[in-house]
């Protein structure tokens, strides 16, 4: 389950050059170093305008507690999108975004806080297929996944997020509720990378823990 990513603000103007419309930086500030229920760069399509907007990651849902009390549940991963409740928005393509996102993380098994980072061949910044929604806690998204590619398995064999081709940007923002699940497909292998980091503390503009540290 990816519940880290970053996305830097200063490669987002390069990403206009291959997404087919001109993307702008929301005027709302939104974390780079981003974690479940921090605000994040989404760009979704506004009655037919493209425009950018900051939400937050994480779609309240409630499931019943060992108490029998229900309890919120913030989903930042989807999978299962032929749940009505998950349907009804990935079947609106108003309420359909792309993520922006630089690297992304899975966690490296029994090493603790330590984490694999994938990122996408030659582009600075990709997009994760996503969903969104109004809420108690104002607008929020989360992102599709999918069977993971032979590259994330061999690290992470549960999913992977669903990546974007640049080439369809435009028509996961509006094709039908068909269209849109035949895109929920791995990203080719071969057009990432991975590699390590070895980790510490950091904290981001928002009082957000994150983690940092140098590539092994």
């Amino acid at each position: 389950m990816c519940n880290h990513y970053r996305t830097d603000p200063d490669k987002i103007p390069s990403w206009r050059d291959y997404a087919g419309f001109d993307i702008r930086q929301p005027n709302a500030a939104f974390a780079t170093d981003v974690w479940p229920k921090k605000p994040g760069m989404i760009v979704r399509n506004d009655d037919g305008a493209i425009r950018s907007d900051v939400m937050s990651w994480g779609v309240p849902t409630h499931v019943k507690g060992k108490s029998g009390k229900m309890l919120e549940k913030r989903v930042t991963n989807v999978r299962n999108l032929s749940s009505p409740f998950w349907k009804s928005m990935l079947a609106n393509p108003l309420q359909r975004c792309l993520v922006p996102f630089s690297t992304f993380a899975e966690p490296r098994t029994g090493e603790g806080r330590a984490e694999w980072w994938f990122n996408v061949i030659d582009q600075p910044i990709a997009a994760f297929a996503g969903i969104w929604r109004q809420s108690d806690h104002g607008p929020v998204y989360a992102f599709l996944t999918c069977q993971p590619n032979a590259l994330v398995a061999a690290l992470h064999p549960k999913a992977m997020p669903v990546i974007v081709e640049a080439a369809d940007y435009q028509a996961s923002l509006s094709t039908d509720y068909d269209g849109a699940c035949a895109m929920a497909r791995a990203y080719p292998a071969a057009r990432m990378t991975v590699h390590g980091k070895n980790i510490k503390r950091t904290n981001d503009r928002f009082g957000q823990s994150g983690y940092a540290g140098s590539g092994i």
